[in-house]
């Protein structure tokens, strides 16, 4: 019997590619099928890269879509072991600021850095997978 194996949760996949100025920096590139981050912190996000959105008690809209994005991609390298976890703080500061970019009120954007601050430290552990793989049938 053949089998496909497929992840279910993700939300929205990126159409376009999109490059975006970090505070991350790396000594060397790194290189993924949809990241990639350069040594002076420009983080390149690929066409058919899947995220979830804003997590929490919140709303998807256009103010945190960017913001959530990268805040995403920079969590998925941390968990991949590609960035340090000293990076998940200047990750967490990087939605905030591109969320405010975006038009979304300072204190809502205070209240996302916040939620990320506190909350989501398990999301950028090295190993956690957020949807794990399925197998059908």
């Amino acid at each position: 019997m053949q089998t496909i194996k497929y992840q279910k949760g993700y939300k929205y996949r990126l159409y376009e590619q999109r490059i975006t100025k970090v505070a991350i920096t790396s000594e060397n590139a790194i290189v993924t099928n949809y990241i990639t981050l350069s040594q002076g912190g420009i983080l390149t996000i690929k066409p058919g890269y899947a995220w979830d959105g804003a997590s929490g008690p919140t709303w998807d809209d256009k103010t945190n879509m960017r913001g959530s994005l990268v805040h995403d991609a920079l969590y998925q390298l941390m968990r991949l072991g590609l960035i340090e976890q000293d990076c998940k703080e200047p990750a967490d500061r990087e939605m905030q600021k591109i969320c405010i970019e975006d038009g979304m009120w300072q204190i809502r954007a205070w209240y996302y850095y916040q939620g990320v601050r506190h909350f989501a430290r398990k999301f950028c552990s090295p190993g956690y997978e957020p949807y794990p793989v399925l197998t059908a049938p």
